[in-house]
């Protein structure tokens, strides 16, 4: 898998198994293909679907990286290339902070998948969504972006390489620039940035306050041909 870290930026297709069929799951496939998208992130808060089987079939229909986004320790396939090891650290639910990750830990090791240690920050966007209702925490006000980049900072001493700020699923406002940017320059991880990503210029905004990679789901479920117009968008960046 090509390095994670490096200084491009990138477009992450976040795959939900229960919010996708046989021939929608094809049609992104393609469609990622031909645009040459960067990831794809697989998981979700429920995930009722076989997570095994969304990632087969990515795997015999293309050659994009899979990242596995596990919402529990079920989520799991040995058959992706890596797999977010994500700590909840901005809630304060022992689950999600190291509980579920010690009941998964010995199996991804054997695995031999590539692990990628991942301070994930929940940021309010306006209403409840379902991984603050899942995980039974609450997210970082969205006018507090000093304590995002004090939860950021504590995740990268703690030796997470990266960190992935989001607003939720379906989010209807996505992480606020401001806290963006000050996260970015407080840390030298990877900074993920996913939820309520709907516009060109707000994927462009997020990519300048220092994203690294953008993850993009619930838009492009309702409208794929978005998916053209964000790709073009980080290919300026990275010219």
């Amino acid at each position: 898998m090509e390095k994670f870290n490096n200084n491009t930026k990138k477009i992450a297709v976040l795959i939900d198994p229960d919010n996708v069929n046989n021939k929608s799951l094809l049609l992104l496939i393609e469609n990622s293909n031909k645009l040459k998208i960067d990831y794809f992130f697989v998981g979700g808060s429920l995930v009722n679907n076989s997570v095994d089987t969304i990632v087969t079939a990515i795997k015999k229909n293309s050659n994009i990286p899979v990242i596995l986004f596990p919402g529990n320790p079920n989520q799991f396939t040995d058959k992706a290339d890596a797999i977010l090891f994500l700590s909840l650290i901005s809630g304060r639910n022992p689950e999600y902070l190291i509980s579920n990750q010690v009941i998964s830990a010995i199996r991804i090791k054997n695995s031999g998948l590539k692990v990628i240690p991942t301070g994930y920050i929940l940021i309010e966007n306006g209403h409840t969504t379902s991984v603050e209702y899942i995980s039974n925490t609450s997210p970082i006000p969205r006018n507090k972006p000093e304590i995002a980049v004090s939860t950021a900072v504590a995740g990268e001493l703690l030796g997470m390489t990266s960190i992935y700020l989001e607003a939720g699923s379906g989010a209807t406002e996505s992480v606020p620039l401001k806290t963006v940017k000050m996260v970015k320059n407080n840390i030298n991880s990877t900074l993920i940035v996913g939820g309520g990503i709907r516009s060109v210029k707000q994927l462009a905004d997020i990519y300048k306050s220092g994203a690294n990679i953008a993850v993009i789901g619930t838009s492009i479920e309702t409208q794929p041909e978005l998916l053209e117009s964000f790709v073009e968008a980080r290919n300026t960046f990275n010219l």
